[in-house]
């Protein structure tokens, strides 16, 4: 986590600007100001701690509303005067119930992320429509062994060493994973997060 004490806390009396992103698709959910305080609140606590301006205290995100932000990392900028905190939000961050204090903007979604909510929409439709619908239905062994077959063909098409074959194999793979995740209600922010601690 972030040391305090490399920050340029002078440049604006004490305080220092922080860009609030979400870990899950990088929008930008609202900007604040820490000062020593907020941001030994924030470390301690685990969820994002401002200094308001206007109340001249501090106030945790989400102490009223509950939709609080947690901590997932901390980074400052080149010059140790600005921060970027990147979360996990718990419900909107804006007043107005928007996820983000900037409005609707576009999110740019990781495509794994993407293509998770795309299996989620498909496994509520008529099966004889949709091969992931079809595919849930028949639950979570058959759905493991397209991904051991998956994983087969994907090892095949790499030793072969057929460019296209691999590309078209690892999308079939990771698709099927998704949808296994999917059959287990588990998304690819926990897979993520594990990766996360192995480093």
């Amino acid at each position: 986590m972030i040391d305090p004490d490399t920050l340029a806390w002078d440049k604006m009396g004490g305080l220092i600007p922080v860009i609030v992103q979400d870990r899950s698709d990088g929008a930008v959910r609202m900007v604040g100001y820490v000062n020593r305080d907020a941001l030994a609140a924030t470390i301690d606590s685990g969820f994002v701690t401002f200094f308001s301006r206007s109340k001249q205290r501090l106030w945790t995100k989400g102490e009223i509303s509950g939709n609080r932000l947690r901590l997932v990392a901390a980074r400052a900028d080149c010059d140790g005067d600005a921060l970027l905190l990147t979360v996990d939000a718990e419900g909107p961050t804006c007043h107005l119930g928007t996820p983000s204090c900037f409005g609707d903007i576009e999110a740019n979604p990781h495509f794994l992320d993407a293509l998770a909510d795309r299996v989620r929409d498909r496994a509520s439709a008529d099966p004889s429509d949709s091969y992931t619908a079809r595919l849930l239905s028949q639950g979570v062994k058959r759905i493991a062994q397209k991904v051991g077959e998956e994983g087969v063909e994907t090892a095949l098409a790499a030793t072969a060493g057929d460019r296209d074959e691999l590309i078209s194999e690892a999308a079939d793979l990771i698709y099927h994973l998704t949808v296994l995740l999917q059959a287990k209600d588990i998304g690819w922010d926990s897979v993520a997060a594990e990766l996360e601690q192995r480093k």
